[in-house]
């Protein structure tokens, strides 16, 4: 190739110095270099070899013209000198040509001339031999025979001359030598020459240096590495590197997994080295759905299921089988070993039915039996049971694998009526695997539970002249146990302490507890009655409680007020007097009436409905006072009539009306006026009654202050026992249901009264009652025997009381116990003692006693007193 290219350039030099020398007529100078000259090395001083002086160069504008596409050369302009512009290659410009000239036209342009100059490139020796291949790869087959020459490929030396390839050289070896062959064109190609019998399975490969020497100084030299590969003969067969292989592969092993892999060799090459592994013809099925071999790597590798429990270990035969011909094989054993894994849970197995437990079982009591295994072994097949610890049940080994599932407490049908016990089956494996299987225990209901209500004792009101055979209450009991033990009967128990049997009042419906009332209440006669209602189940033997039922009567305005005073027993018509010089708001009469109904059906009013002469008389809309509206004058008739009409405050309103025919009488002096003027001019008479009762009321005063100090002590000891002396109070509940002590201030109208009921709470109660009139200015007192609260007419007939002035109830409707039984007798005595002090002051003044209180309204209206007074309210507020 460099060749070409330099012949090229050659012919271009000379035909562009052949067109100069056409056109101009010039000198010929040639000079002589050699290659590879440095950069600004002077060739010579062209200036001075064209005659041409220094200065003139420039001024004659000499350049260098070239059909080249690069510069070697350049003048210096300054000097005359010709250089080395670039690198100068001879082997590029000239190849392997003995001679190498680089014609030059040197241009003088002032005037035109032209000169051929001729520069001839040495060559030195700088290319070494060079093969083209470094690496060379001759194929000798083993059978060969020895003296077999084999040509190797020549060096290539840029160089010329001495300088180029001179000869070759082959490494040091035992098989081969080297030949030189001289050709025509006295060129020299180097020959391996075999000098001794190739075996491959002994050296497969030999590798030889080949070495190419030119002849510069220094010697220069190119290398080729020879690679002989000693071709096979199919002279044998293929061998295991075991005779038994052992493996072993866990059963879980999936499929495409590797177990091991087998290896064989064959000595021989190619074809006749090539392996095809497979399993030998004889081999089971077994191992063929289990095993596969690959045939060109000989890898064992899962294809099927592996179950240790099936199959713990697989023994065949494998064959390598090579590519020769003929061909030939070896063969060998594979034991593959099956690893055990817990992939096996254990399995629970019910060898007999839970069947019911009753809930009152003794502790023990099995339940059922239980059978536990597992496929695996070793540890992975062994196998621990373990129940729930907060299930009242345990398991008992009883053999091998054997389990009886037994009671671990008391059972109760009402907590838990059956148990899904989890029994959980957990092997020693790693990791563990375990089984939960749910056995369902049903606790069989006893009766040990009576039924219970949902409160102990029930309130019930209901108004009096209620319409029998209505629906009053509902009682409830529930009973925990189940089916036919918590069914619940109901019914209503007689007391023997009840005079009249329960059931004559009431009925209640058996199945669903609810209360009707049999017949028709009065307030009047019956406050409160008690029944006690019984649940029972069916179970056996059958089980009961009760509950009592408190039904109060609530009072309705069923009763018209009743006249007291004036007393109209002689007849429908009172008859009054009154003196003729009476003045405006003298007290005429007063009028008093009581209604047998309790609270507001009680609150009475006055109103005068007719008059002979309405301007002359009014009544007290309250306290039923008859007054004069204005001084009575000569001309008023002596004979008037009046009739006063009471009302209450019930809903219908009841009434009733009194006649008073009034006689207005000169000269008539009325018991007061008397009474006064005898204080002013006080006989024997009244100052022995003063002196009586002044005695009474010290005396009473000394037995009240004695009466306090003793109970305060016995209070302050009972205190420090822990003990109370007064009994709290409760509303629906009582110490004692068959006895009943009631203090009831009730108010009729206008008259204030006490009640103090005794006796059984069914019974007709013992009353004593207090009539009052703490506001009238005309008073009596009057103390009733006791009597039945339902004999309120008799009880009227003695009243002989005062009207208050206005009406206030302390309790009504509801009956509770006293707050304190000790303070019923400061109560009492209080009032003994307050109205002896009234007592005492009237008769020290001269005036009637008008004016009487019961204990309790005394102690509210004594809030400024001192003394016994301010211990009584101690005591109230206490």
């Amino acid at each position: 190739m460099r060749q070409r290219i330099g012949g090229w350039r050659w012919a271009a030099l000379w035909l562009f110095a052949f067109s100069l020398l056409w056109n101009t007529v010039g000198a010929q100078i040639r000079y002589t270099i050699p290659e590879e000259l440095k950069e600004g090395s002077i060739v010579g001083n062209i200036a001075k070899d064209l005659g041409f002086d220094v200065s003139d160069i420039a001024e004659r504008k000499l350049r260098i013209a070239s059909e080249s596409n690069r510069q070697y050369f350049s003048v210096d302009s300054g000097k005359g000198d010709l250089v080395v512009n670039s690198r100068i290659d001879r082997e590029t410009l000239c190849g392997q040509s003995a001679s190498c000239l680089m014609p030059l036209q040197i241009v003088i342009e002032n005037p035109l001339q032209m000169h051929k100059v001729e520069i001839e490139i040495q060559d030195i020796n700088d290319n070494a031999p060079n093969f083209h291949n470094k690496d060379g790869v001759l194929k000798i087959s083993e059978l060969t025979a020895p003296g077999v020459r084999f040509n190797l490929e020549i060096a290539e030396d840029l160089d010329v001359g001495s300088n180029s390839l001179k000869s070759y050289s082959l490494s040091t070896n035992n098989f081969f030598r080297l030949n030189l062959k001289t050709v025509k064109n006295g060129r020299q190609i180097p020959e391996l020459v075999l000098e001794k019998s190739l075996d491959r399975e002994k050296q497969a490969v030999h590798k030889l240096i080949l070495t190419a020497l030119d002849g510069g100084n220094p010697v220069k030299s190119g290398t080729s590495l020879l690679q002989i590969i000693v071709q096979d003969f199919n002279d044998n067969e293929p061998k295991f590197d075991v005779a038994v292989y052992k493996a072993s592969v866990l059963e879980s092993a999936v499929i495409g997994s590797s177990v091991i892999k087998i290896k064989a060799t064959d000595l021989d090459e190619g074809l006749n080295s090539e392996i095809q592994y497979l399993l030998a013809a004889h081999t089971p099925e077994l191992v063929r759905n289990a095993f596969s071999v690959n045939a060109e790597t000989g890898e064992i590798t899962v294809i099927g299921k592996l179950d240790y429990e099936a199959t713990t270990s697989y023994t065949f035969d494998v064959c390598a089988k090579d590519k020769g011909n003929p061909e030939l094989e070896g063969q060998s054993s594979v034991q593959i070993d099956i690893i055990d894994e817990n992939d096996n849970p254990p399995e629970i197995i019910l060898t007999s039915l839970p069947s019911p437990v009753p809930e009152n079982s003794t502790v023990g009591t099995v339940v059922a039996l239980i059978t536990v295994k597992d496929l695996d072994s070793g540890n992975n097949g062994k196998v621990e049971l373990i129940v729930s610890p907060d299930l009242p049940f345990k398991l008992k080994p009883t053999f091998d694998s054997h389990y009886s599932l037994i009671t671990d407490s008391l059972l109760d049908c009402e907590v838990h009526s059956e148990y899904n016990v989890e029994i959980l089956a957990m092997d020693f494996g790693v990791p563990p695997l375990k089984t939960v299987k749910t056995v369902n225990v049903k606790v069989l209901d006893v009766n040990d539970n009576q039924p219970i209500f949902s409160q102990s004792s029930y309130n019930v009101y209901i108004n009096e002249n209620n319409l029998a055979g209505v629906s009053l209450f509902s009682v409830s009991a529930v009973d925990t146990d189940q089916d036919k033990n918590a069914l619940l009967t109901y019914s209503v128990l007689d007391l023997s302490s009840n005079q009249v049997p329960a059931s004559s009042y009431f009925y209640i419906n058996s199945e669903n507890g609810t209360i009707y009332s049999m017949s028709s209440f009065d307030y009047e006669k019956m406050k409160l009655i008690s029944i006690v209602v019984q649940s029972r189940d069916h179970g056996s033997p059958s089980l009961s409680s009760n509950a009592t039922v408190h039904v109060f009567i609530l009072d309705r305005n069923d009763n018209a007020p009743v006249i007291i005073y004036p007393s109209t027993s002689m007849g429908s018509v009172t008859h009054q007097r009154m003196p003729r010089s009476a003045k405006a708001g003298h007290l005429v009469t007063k009028v008093t009436a009581v209604d047998a109904d309790s609270g507001h059906n009680a609150w009475l009013f006055y109103r005068l409905a007719e008059a002979t002469d309405a301007s002359l008389f009014s009544v007290n809309l309250h306290t039923g006072e008859v007054r004069t509206k204005r001084a009575v004058s000569e001309h008023d008739d002596s004979s008037q009539r009046l009739v006063i009409e009471i009302k209450d405050n019930g809903e219908p309103i009841q009434s009733t009306t009194v006649t008073v025919d009034i006689l207005i009488e000169d000269g008539f002096h009325e018991p007061i006026s008397d009474y006064r003027e005898k204080i002013i001019e006080p006989n024997k008479k009244s100052s022995k009654i003063t002196l009586y009762l002044i005695i009474s009321l010290a005396s009473v005063s000394l037995f009240c202050l004695l009466t306090f100090f003793i109970l305060l002590v016995k209070c302050a000891r009972g205190s420090r026992r822990g003990s109370s002396c007064c009994i709290r109070r409760t509303n629906s509940e009582y110490k004692n249901p068959n006895r009943n002590l009631q203090i009831q201030l009730n108010t009729d109208g206008p008259i204030k009264y006490v009640e103090v009921l005794g006796g059984d709470m069914m019974s007709q109660s013992q009353s004593f009652g207090s009539y009052l009139s703490p506001m009238s200015e005309f008073s009596d007192l009057t103390l009733v025997k006791p009597s039945s609260t339902t004999n309120f007419t008799d009880t009227l007939n003695v009243l002989d009381a005062s009207l208050p002035d206005s009406a206030w109830t302390f309790e009504s409707q509801q009956v509770r116990k006293p707050r304190c039984k000790k303070l019923m007798c400061i109560h009492t005595l209080y009032y003994l003692y307050l109205t002896a002090v009234e007592a005492a002051q009237a008769a020290v003044s001269g005036e009637q006693i008008l004016n009487t209180r019961t204990p309790t309204e005394t102690c509210r209206s004594s809030s400024t007193l001192t003394g016994p007074l301010s211990m009584w309210r101690f005591w109230e507020e206490t």
